[in-house]
């Protein structure tokens, strides 16, 4: 780890680590906002369950998603003799079939997917933990088919806005809940404004994140529109370098659009709100989302999430 933990994520990692030597499967709650180290405890779980030779699941709710934690995890555990494994859609029926007999032989350790994990066709040999990365994503149904994969398994659940019925059952005790509060050492807080739209205050905001050599996102959730969006933005900073990413792109289009973007191969990237689940880019340190009163609380509190990453 890069980072010297934080005092609740150091709390919560114990909690977890301590709920998975209990004698009853764990099921956990950690709640923290964006960006403040939930994958962190997510990754140390998973290895101390594939140290046991147990399988472990990661549920996403986005294929990009799925993508970057196949990426970041890869990365962790490339020391060490474990096999890692996507599932998405966006895969060759070959791939897909090649992943879903790797599970149920138990040829692979981790595996990190889309709701395609949850499909009747996925077996696992000896699944041991189910992390729901973003979990006020999913509905309960979703939540319940991957539970009774196995009775034994052990939870934990991630997320930085959870749904009244997951804070219900963690403030009853029914589940058991650790809070991530502090923010990691050097953080600096987002500062949000909200003002009607107008081309000056798009260009002056772009150009002083371009100016500090940074990069900025362009939120349009509106994707039959989202070309002419662009194409205005392009008129109005024709010195910028421009994508564009949303939902209904083919997957290898979408992976590289992100990854183009991840590599500075543009300045700012005009998407619907495909970008609002947990991607990091710490270059980036400027939102703008048009109408941003057509948004829900939490997605705005996710999109927000997105920047001031850097430490």
């Amino acid at each position: 780890f890069p980072y010297e933990e934080t005092p609740d994520q150091a709390k919560a990692i114990a909690d977890v680590l301590s709920d998975m030597t209990a004698p009853h499967p764990m099921d956990r709650l950690i709640v923290g906002d964006v960006g403040f180290g939930k994958t962190e405890v997510a990754m140390r779980a998973a290895f101390k369950c594939v140290a046991g030779y147990k399988q472990a699941a990661v549920l996403v709710p986005t294929t990009i998603l799925a993508e970057q934690h196949h990426r970041t995890f890869s990365a962790r555990f490339a020391d060490y003799p474990a096999r890692l494994a996507v599932l998405t859609r966006f895969q060759t029926r070959a791939e897909q079939a090649a992943v879903v007999e790797g599970l149920a032989r138990g040829k692979i350790d981790l595996v990190i997917g889309t709701s395609r994990l949850l499909q009747k066709d996925i077996r696992f040999k000896d699944l041991g933990l189910i992390v729901i990365d973003e979990e006020h994503r999913f509905g309960v149904k979703d939540k319940e088919t991957f539970k009774r994969m196995r009775k034994s398994v052990d939870c934990l659940a991630l997320s930085a806005t959870p749904i009244p019925r997951t804070l219900n059952q963690a403030m009853s005790g029914l589940r058991g809940i650790s809070l991530i509060e502090s923010a990691p050492s050097g953080r600096q807080p987002i500062v949000t404004k909200v003002g009607p739209w107008s081309e000056e205050a798009v260009a002056a905001a772009i150009s002083q994140e371009l100016g500090r050599g940074g990069q900025a996102y362009y939120v349009h959730n509106r994707v039959r529109s989202l070309g002419d969006c662009l194409a205005q933005l392009q008129k109005l900073l024709p010195q910028a370098r421009f994508g564009m990413a949303h939902g209904q792109m083919k997957g290898p289009e979408i992976e590289k659009m992100m990854w183009g973007f991840f590599n500075r191969d543009f300045d700012v990237l005009v998407a619907s709100t495909i970008i609002e689940s947990g991607l990091d880019i710490p270059t980036v340190n400027t939102l703008l989302v048009e109408d941003a009163h057509e948004f829900g609380l939490a997605q705005l509190y996710q999109l927000r999430g997105r920047i001031g990453r850097e430490r």
